[in-house]
């Protein structure tokens, strides 16, 4: 598979061999007539790990097709590790916020509810 540099690049950075990713030309559909029906010119890329799947067809040149395919699966790929980072510090933030301390405010300001909630209950139970 001879791909443009900054593509292999690219895979490397998200750490995704080009190996693994299946790379078939079929016959495309939908309008366009005898041309699109008797050429092999859509392309589509699998990438059996991750389930990953790009399908190309706005060109009538299976290069472009191609072309335009590669660029697609690398920008899904890092949309996909950009959202696993973003998942990864929303779960580390959450955890830092469950962990710290109230303030004193915070503190006192619970402590006040929980009196008013116990007279409240002892109110109750004086009446019966």
């Amino acid at each position: 598979m001879d791909l443009p540099s900054q593509i292999r690049e690219r895979l490397d950075a998200a750490g995704v061999l080009s190996g693994d990713v299946t790379e078939v030309f079929i016959r495309g559909s939908g309008p366009g007539g005898q041309k699109i029906n008797k050429t092999a010119s859509t392309v589509v890329l699998r990438h059996g790990p991750t389930g990953l799947e790009v399908r190309c067809q706005e060109e009538r040149s299976q290069t472009a097709n191609r072309a335009r395919a590669w660029e697609r699966f690398c920008e899904k790929l890092e949309e996909r590790l950009r959202a696993a980072e973003a998942a990864r510090k929303a779960a580390v933030a959450k955890a830092r916020k469950l962990q710290r301390k109230r303030s004193p405010r915070q503190k006192a300001i619970l402590v006040a509810g929980k009196r008013h909630r116990a007279e409240i209950v002892a109110a109750r139970r004086a009446k019966e």
